[in-house]
């Protein structure tokens, strides 16, 4: 039996990857599917683990040749994408597949699979709570940070093209909520 999608999507810095760590312990058959990016890696981050890091040249090629089942250029050459082989691998043994992408990519995934998919966005308190994590993150100059903001208040008009929305102002309780929902989801024939 083929797997299941779970899309998540969510402005940087609301904890939709603390939340999809949390799930991806939690006993639910799921398996992390790996973005492919052109941007330089960040902090500890390493290739084939949380992203395939390509150059922005190979990405392109890439889109050329229809491998991805959605990307997009967030930021000026600096492209987020989802490999069809990634996806096609994982469902076909069996296992629920998470997603980590930007929202116009959850849209176009939760699209491309319909009901065998759920999308769920992950919503920060305020755009003010937005700011102190993002600096409290350390990873980000503050030009960046404000440029993250300004990306973040246009990704919140998407949050109700989303199955679920979770507001995230209490960790324990958003990933209780994502848990049930997607226990649920997984449970349903």
């Amino acid at each position: 039996m083929q797997g299941k999608l779970i899309i998540f999507s969510a402005p940087s810095g609301s904890g939709k990857s603390t939340i999809i760590n949390y799930l991806l312990q939690q006993n639910l058959n799921l398996a992390f599917s790996i973005s492919a990016t052109s941007r330089q890696p960040r902090g500890n981050e390493k290739n084939g683990i949380e992203y395939y890091f390509l150059s922005p040249e190979d990405f392109k090629q890439k889109i050329a040749n229809n491998e991805f089942l959605e990307y997009e250029e967030v930021y000026t050459d600096k492209f987020y994408g989802t490999l069809k082989s990634e996806i096609e691998r994982l469902t076909d043994s069996g296992q629920n597949v998470i997603f980590d992408v930007d929202v116009k990519g959850g849209i176009n995934i939760k699209k491309f699979y319909g009901k065998r998919a759920l999308s769920i966005f992950i919503q920060p308190p305020s755009i003010e709570t937005l700011r102190k994590r993002l600096i409290s993150r350390g990873t980000d100059a503050l030009e960046v940070i404000e440029c993250r903001l300004a990306k973040a208040e246009y990704e919140l008009s998407f949050a109700p093209q989303f199955d679920i929305v979770i507001i995230n102002d209490n960790l324990e309780t958003a990933q209780e909520i994502a848990t049930k929902k997607i226990r649920d989801f997984i449970n349903k024939p």
